[in-house]
């Protein structure tokens, strides 16, 4: 999805509903802080039932108090998290949920993500689900690998192949090693005819080697006139 999707589809959700009916997993609404307690804070959503936020979910980092985030009156920006229609109660969260779900897995995809934490037995990373996948050890990197710090580290940006999704345990399983290898455009690869050329030289020098007229240990160069006839003989043979 472009940048573009997903700013149309952001203001799609962010058209307030006025039934519960209509209140879907992920939708975007804004909402006024009317009551907080201990363990959360009641948001009005512009209907008759109000929606409520756990204290875990008011922010991504742990909260102690309530009040260390949001007071009555507040304008606040939350997501839908679960709506339960018969009971008429509404779960919201004031953390953004992740743009890629556990259920968009499937195995082949390459993602990029962010390594997270090192273990003895491989890497932590995180691919916007949610939750880390795993590269294990075996899976760094060809060949034998004694500990992750050798091939990744924490932070690092890196691109990963997911391996298998368990959804009833939660874990994904990723790979690093069978990914495509990057070529350095600093460094570009000869040409045909740099290549052509060498050959050309490579054939010369032999040959003199052959009739003993290259001393040992030494270099000499080729008159111009044999070189440029080299490189005529060598263009037009590689169709130049």
């Amino acid at each position: 999805m472009t940048k573009e999707q997903r700013h149309q589809a952001k203001n799609a959700n962010e058209q307030q509903p006025t039934n519960i009916k209509d209140l879907k997993p992920h939708m975007r609404l804004r909402g006024r802080v009317t009551n907080i307690g201990l363990s959360g804070a009641f948001v009005d959503i512009g209907m008759s039932q109000e929606g409520w936020v756990h204290i875990s979910q008011l922010s991504k980092d742990p909260v102690n108090r309530v009040t260390e985030v949001i007071e009555p009156g507040d304008e606040v920006t939350v997501w839908v998290r679960k709506v339960d229609i018969k009971k008429g109660r509404i779960n919201l969260t004031m953390v953004e949920p992740p743009e890629r779900t556990l259920r968009d897995l499937k195995p082949g995809m390459i993602i990029e993500g962010k390594v997270t934490r090192l273990a003895p037995f491989g890497a932590f990373v995180d691919i916007g689900v949610g939750r880390d996948g795993l590269v294990h050890i075996s899976e760094l990197a060809p060949g034998y690998v004694e500990d992750p710090s050798e091939i990744v580290s924490v932070g690092e940006d890196v691109e990963v192949k997911v391996l298998n999704v368990d959804h009833r345990r939660r874990q994904i399983e990723l790979g690093m090693k069978e990914m495509p290898l990057e070529i350095d455009e600093e460094e570009p690869l000869p040409s045909i005819m740099e290549l052509a050329l060498k050959a050309a030289f490579d054939r010369q020098g032999n040959e003199e080697d052959n009739r003993g007229k290259k001393a040992k240990g030494s270099k000499k160069s080729l008159p111009r006139s044999e070189q440029n006839d080299i490189i005529t003989r060598t263009l037009r043979s590689h169709g130049g």
